[in-house]
C-alpha cells in the first residue's frame, strides 16, 4: 500500500515547488493554460527530466527521444499519466463563467473550437461554447464549421468504430435536432446553417422545421423560431404538441391553410381551437375529423357547424373516440358510417359485431380486414364468401386470420390474394419464401414486418462477421 501510485489530483496537492514532466504533442489546451491550471497549486511544467520532477504526463505518441525520457522516467519511479487523464482533471476544474468571458471578450475563435472537440467538458458548458460560435456564412465547406458539427454528432449520437463515416452525414445532425431533450442544445443547433434534409427521397426538411417539430421547446426557443417568420417553420410548430394554446392560437390568425392543416392533427389543441377549426377550408375539417380525439362535447360541436354527411363520415376512421360517442354514432344508423368503423382498429370487438350484425351493411371488406375484428367473424366471412374476390383479398391482409386459413387463400394463388398474403406478418415463413420470387409483390413485401425483421437479423449478423 505504501507504493500505491497517487492519483493526479493527489499528487498536485501535494507538490507545491516541484515540476511536473510533459511529453510528446500538445493536447486540447496550450502551454499557456497549462500553465496557469498548474500555478495554483505552484507547480511548473518542463519538458525535460529535472531533479524535482515528481510525474510524468504522457501523450499516447511519443518521439524516440522523449520514449528515451520517459524510460528513465519509469527507471526513477515516477508516476506515469497519460493526458487524456490531465485533460479531464484540467476540465473539471474549469470555472465555467469565467472561461466564457475570456473568449467573449477576446473573441477567441480558435480556443473556441478547441474546447468544443474537449470531450471532458460537461455538456451545459460544451452548449453554451457552442452557441457562441459562428458559422462561416461565405465558406459553404469550412473545415472549421465541419469540425464543430462533428464535435456535436460525436458527443450526443452513439457512433460505433465502424459507422465513423454518419460523422460526415448531415442526416445525422437531422436525428440529433429530432432526439435531443435538451432545449439549451436546440437552441444552439438553431444557431448553425439551415441545412435540408432530403427525406425519403422526395420531401426536403429543413433543420429550422426538423428543431421546431421536436417536443423539447422553451418558451425562448419558441418565440426564436416564431421570430424567423419561416412558413415550414410556424406548420411545423402548430403541429407540435409542446407548443402551448397561446402558440397555437397565436399561429391560427395567420389564416394559412397549411397551418391549419397542421393544427387540426396536432392532439392538444382545446375545444376553443376545435371549434375555430371546424369553419375551415373541408381539408382542414377532414383532418380534424380523423386526428383529434372526440368526445361528446366535441360530437356535439361538430353537429352544431353542420358537417355535410359526406365529411362527417371520416368520423368512423377516428382512432380515438369516446366509447358513448361510437354509441351515439351507431344510432344514426349511417351505411357509410358503420363501414368506415368496420375498419376502424381501434373500435372494440363488442362493437363490431354490432356492425356484421347490423341489417343494413352489405359490405364486410373493412371488417374482413380489420385484425380487431373477431375471430369467429373472420371465419363466418371466409366460409361465406368464398367466391368473393374482395372480401378473399381483404382477409388475406389480417394478421388475426388462422393459420389455417392463410394456408387456405395461398393454396389459390389469385395475384389480389397474394398481395395480402405478402404484407401479412402472420404468413409462415416458408410461404413468405415462395412469394418473395414474384415481382408483382415488391411493394406488398416491402411492408411485411416479419420479412423486414429477417433482413434485419441478417444485416445484424453481416455487421458481426464483418467485425470479426
Amino acid at each position: 500500500m505504501m507504493n500505491e501510485k497517487p492519483t493526479l489530483k493527489q499528487l498536485l496537492e501535494v507538490s507545491e515547488g516541484k515540476k511536473l514532466l510533459f511529453l510528446g504533442k500538445e493536447g486540447i489546451f496550450t502551454e499557456k493554460e497549462v500553465a496557469r491550471f498548474l500555478k495554483k497549486y505552484k507547480i511548473t511544467a518542463t519538458k525535460y527530466l529535472e531533479e524535482d520532477v515528481v510525474g510524468v504526463v504522457e501523450y499516447h505518441r511519443l518521439n524516440p527521444l522523449e520514449e528515451d525520457i520517459s524510460n528513465d522516467a519509469y527507471d526513477r519511479k515516477l508516476p506515469l499519466f497519460k493526458l487524456n487523464e490531465f485533460e479531464q482533471l484540467l476540465s473539471e476544474e474549469i470555472d465555467d463563467d469565467a472561461l466564457l468571458m475570456a473568449i467573449r471578450l477576446g473573441n477567441d475563435q480558435e480556443r473556441l473550437i478547441r474546447l468544443l472537440g474537449n470531450e471532458h467538458l460537461t455538456d451545459e458548458l460544451f452548449v453554451r461554447l457552442l452557441k457562441m460560435y459562428r458559422f462561416d456564412e461565405e465558406e459553404e465547406d469550412n473545415r472549421q464549421d465541419r469540425d464543430v458539427i462533428m464535435y456535436t454528432l460525436r458527443r450526443y449520437i452513439d457512433i460505433r468504430p465502424n459507422e465513423e463515416d454518419l460523422l460526415y452525414s448531415y442526416l445525422t445532425l437531422r436525428r440529433l435536432a429530432t432526439e435531443a431533450t435538451d432545449s439549451q442544445l436546440l437552441m444552439a443547433l438553431l444557431g448553425f446553417p439551415n441545412f435540408e434534409f432530403l427525406v425519403r427521397g422526395k420531401e426536403k426538411v429543413t433543420l429550422h422545421e426538423t428543431i421546431a417539430r421536436n417536443p423539447a421547446l422553451s418558451e425562448e426557443l419558441i418565440r426564436k423560431l416564431l421570430s424567423l417568420r419561416e412558413t415550414k417553420v410556424n406548420v411545423a410548430l402548430a403541429g407540435n404538441h409542446s407548443a402551448g394554446s397561446e402558440v397555437l392560437k397565436f399561429l391560427l390568425e395567420r389564416n394559412d391553410t397549411q397551418i391549419n392543416k397542421a393544427l387540426a392533427t396536432n392532439p392538444s389543441i382545446d375545444n376553443e381551437l376545435f371549434s375555430a377549426l371546424l369553419e375551415k377550408e373541408n381539408e382542414v375539417i377532414s383532418l380534424l375529423l380523423i386526428h383529434q380525439p372526440i368526445d361528446t362535447e366535441r360530437l356535439e360541436l361538430i353537429e352544431k357547424y353542420g358537417v355535410n354527411e359526406h365529411l362527417f363520415v371520416l368520423i368512423g376512421h377516428n382512432s380515438s373516440l369516446a366509447m358513448r360517442v361510437i354509441s351515439k354514432l351507431l344510432e344514426k344508423g349511417n351505411v357509410e358510417l358503420l363501414e368506415a368503423l368496420s375498419g376502424n382498429k381501434a373500435v372494440s370487438s363488442d362493437v363490431l359485431e354490432l356492425i356484421y350484425q347490423h341489417d343494413e351493411v352489405e359490405d364486410f371488406v373493412h371488417l374482413a380486414r380489420n385484425p380487431s375484428t373477431p375471430l369467429w367473424i373472420l371465419q363466418a366471412l371466409y366460409e361465406e364468401n368464398m367466391e368473393s374476390p374482395e372480401i378473399l383479398a381483404a382477409l388475406a391482409h389480417n394478421p388475426s386470420l388462422p393459420e389455417r386459413i392463410l394456408r387456405e387463400l395461398f393454396e389459390r394463388d389469385e395475384l389480389s390474394i397474394n398481395k395480402g398474403l405478402a404484407s401479412n406478418a402472420a404468413l409462415p415463413l416458408e410461404l413468405l419464401d415462395i412469394l418473395k420470387v414474384d415481382t408483382r409483390l415488391q411493394n406488398e413485401l416491402a411492408k411485411n414486418e416479419n420479412l423486414l425483421k429477417s433482413y434485419e437479423e441478417v444485416l445484424k449478423q453481416n455487421k458481426v462477421m464483418m467485425n470479426v
